[in-house]
């Protein structure tokens, strides 16, 4: 029996200005799955995840969540629908303390399933649970993101569009991401995870999408691309 695609994407066209950045990318999410979109710095990552939520303009053949036509959606009923975007720049409050940042982000879960709460949260990121009273501006560029996750986490999204979440970051605190993402798909939450570090995502993803140039080069698992030297030599230099 086929399932069906929490996330489907057909042939999505994306510009900034006259510049057209994607051309007919198509690719599709599951439900709890952890789908990796990599390929080097300027092939599209960020921009694939920006059309998606409706923040650039774009356009699809087809463009669905939970069945739901994204069409012209404006981002914000977008992110109602119950897709999550994780930005790269973060985007967190500075001036307001953790617990406040958490706050800004609650949203009631859908479908009978447990919510997301601070004190769920704090066991996912033990180091947040330590600061919850620190402001945004005290805190490191990993902690800001782990923080940046969790705020998205309180909408309780089905799904979440994760941009480069290890760029710039400590080893270690790139480890406790990657158990957070494990985590989350263990909850049921699907990822889409736009990643330049290929181990990170290597690591933690059931599927890739290599992305060059603005196009699709290949969809597979990822034990097909890591079987493919040639394919990852050439596009991701690896």
């Amino acid at each position: 029996m086929r399932r069906e695609a929490l996330l489907d994407i057909r042939n999505l066209d994306a510009f900034y200005g006259r510049a057209q950045i994607l051309f007919g990318l198509s690719l599709h999410l599951y439900p709890g799955e952890v789908v990796a979109l990599v390929g080097r710095n300027g092939a599209g990552k960020t921009t694939t995840l920006k059309a998606i939520m409706g923040l650039i303009s774009a356009t699809a053949t087809h463009a669905t969540f939970k069945g739901h036509s994204l069409g012209k959606l404006p981002t914000y009923r977008i992110a109602r629908l119950g897709l999550g975007y994780v930005p790269e720049d973060r985007r967190i409050f500075t001036d307001l303390t953790v617990e406040e940042n958490l706050e800004t982000g609650r949203r009631p879960a859908g479908d009978g399933r447990p919510p997301w709460t601070p004190e769920r949260l704090f066991r996912l990121f033990p180091n947040l649970a330590e600061m919850r009273g620190r402001r945004g501006n005290q805190m490191s560029g990993g902690e800001q993101q782990m923080l940046s996750i969790a705020r998205t986490l309180m909408g309780n999204p089905e799904a979440i569009l994760l941009d480069e979440p290890s760029e710039g970051i400590a080893p270690v605190i790139v480890q406790m991401m990657a158990e957070a993402i494990r985590a989350m798909k263990a909850e049921g939450v699907a990822v889409l995870l736009s990643e330049q570090n290929w181990a990170f995502a290597a690591g933690i993803s059931d599927r890739a999408c290599v992305i060059e140039r603005g196009e699709i080069r290949f969809q597979g698992t990822m034990a097909e691309l890591m079987a493919d030297e040639a394919l990852r030599a050439e596009t991701l230099g690896v």
